[in-house]
């Protein structure tokens, strides 16, 4: 919550934290293939500098973009940089 709207980004390690915890929340209430299913995105000031990073994180699934998407050039970096990641992984 003190990520969203304050320019200030959690580290890669902390929303990595946060979202595994969230996955094993989900799969203790709804079973392991629901919790894999789920996407869970990261909503903290996510800019063009920080996206790659960010993507990288096994259980971050995508952005909710704020202020960076009224910037054309890095709301296309930022998009890009979850796609990146996906195809490496296959």
């Amino acid at each position: 919550m003190w990520a969203i709207g304050t320019g200030v980004v959690a580290s890669p390690e902390q929303a990595q934290e946060v979202h595994t915890y969230l996955r094993k929340v989900l799969s203790d209430k709804l079973g392991r293939a629901t919790a894999d299913a789920v996407r869970i995105i990261y909503g903290g000031s996510v800019n063009d500098g920080n996206c790659a990073e960010l993507a990288r994180q096994p259980d971050i699934d995508g952005f909710l973009v704020g202020g960076a998407s009224l910037k054309g050039d890095s709301f296309l970096k930022i998009c890009a940089a979850r796609g990146s990641v996906e195809a490496a992984r296959r």
